[in-house]
Parts: structure tokens; sequence; C-alpha cells
């Protein structure tokens, strides 16, 4: 089994990378493989909303001078992933955000690429805002059909300077049992594997309440 983590902070090492590191680290003592992405600090273009992904239903998405493409394909052969953040304006960064938008939107215009994987978000932040940011990245698994395991309190831990995160103890303790938790989630998975019968997928219904 394989979790890739995306480290979505300028910082390569920063507190949002402690964090990420906190929850690999207990992944990895269950013979979980890994992988962390760092790519807040790349140029990451938003989505146009040219519905070329919805046209050429080609699990790409049309802008191709980035490495978004690469990171979609990464994200479905792998069996789960983190979203690791830092809150700016009580938000996700921009750079995370712009992948996001294009990375589970051709999912879900072919196919539902993501559909039950595991997903977790983790979040640093100085102070405050952590909470709203955390919600904006479960918006995405949630809306992908992914499982999601959970932690002992919300997935934020606090620190300014890089570092500073690994003196928030309650904040390490939160990402080591959201580790446990999503591996033993993984594991459930996996071991129900043609077993427990996966539900059926349902074509998307969309209701405008504009007539």
């Amino acid at each position: 089994m394989k979790v890739v983590a995306f480290n979505g902070s300028p910082h390569k090492e920063g507190n949002t990378y402690s964090a990420l590191k906190a929850v690999i680290d207990e992944l990895e003592k269950q013979g979980i493989t890994t992988e962390i992405i760092h790519m807040g600090h790349k140029a990451i273009r938003g989505c146009t909303a040219c519905y070329k992904c919805v046209e050429n239903k080609d699990e790409k998405c049309s802008l191709k001078d980035d490495d978004v493409n690469e990171w979609i394909q990464k994200i479905k052969e792998a069996d789960g992933i983190i979203l690791g953040s830092p809150v700016h304006y009580s938000a996700i960064s921009a750079t995370l955000k712009a992948f996001l938008d294009r990375a589970f939107y051709v999912a879900s215009a072919n196919g539902g690429l993501f559909r039950h994987k595991v997903g977790a978000s983790v979040l640093a932040v100085r102070r405050s805002g952590g909470l709203p940011a955390f919600n904006q990245l479960n918006n995405y698994i949630l809306y992908a059909e992914m499982l999601m395991p959970s932690a002992n309190y919300w997935n934020v831990a606090h620190g300014s300077v890089p570092g500073e995160l690994l003196q928030d103890e309650e904040g390490l303790q939160i990402m080591r049992v959201l580790g446990k938790n999503m591996a033993w989630l993984l594991k459930l998975v996996e071991n129900g594997r043609g077993i427990v019968e996966e539900p059926e997928a349902e074509a998307k219904i969309k209701t405008n309440f504009i007539r």
C-alpha cells in the first residue's frame, strides 16, 4: 500500500512538513510506503473552466505547463493521500487550491478516479483560522467519495517559525493518532476488497435552482 502526501507550503521543511511527517511516521511503522511531494513553492495555474477534461476524458487537465497531470496519476495509483497546508487568511495556500481544483475536477470528469481511496487533511497554523482551512481541504475529499480517517481532535497543529510546531505536544498527538487510524482504515479497505461488496457508483445528478 502507498500513501502520497502533498505539502502545500512554500517552505519545504516548515511546520506543514512537520505535521505531515508525524502522520507519515505512523504509516511507515505499519509497513505502508509513503511519499511527500513538496509543491507549495511551484507556479500552478488555477482552473480555467475550459471543460476539456470533461470533453476528452483522458484523465488530464488541458493546462500542461506544470506537474498537475503527473500528480493526478500519483493519486490514482496510490491507496491514500494526505493534503497538508499552512493557513493563509483562514484558508489553504493558493498554490494548493489551484492544484486541488484542477485535480479533483479531472478525477470527477473521468468517472471518479479517487473514489474510495483513503484521504486525510492536516493544517499548520500560527494562531487562528485552522478550522476553516481544515474544512476547505475536507470538501475535496468528501466530494470525491473518499474515505476519511479521524483523530482525537481536528487535524490542526500550531507553530509560527519552522520547527515550532514540534513543541505543540497535543498537535503532534493528533497527527500520530491520525496516522494510526489512517493505517488501520487502509488495511480494512485492502483486506475487505473482494470480500465486502463495494457500493456501485451512481451517475451524478445535477440540479439547478434557477429555471
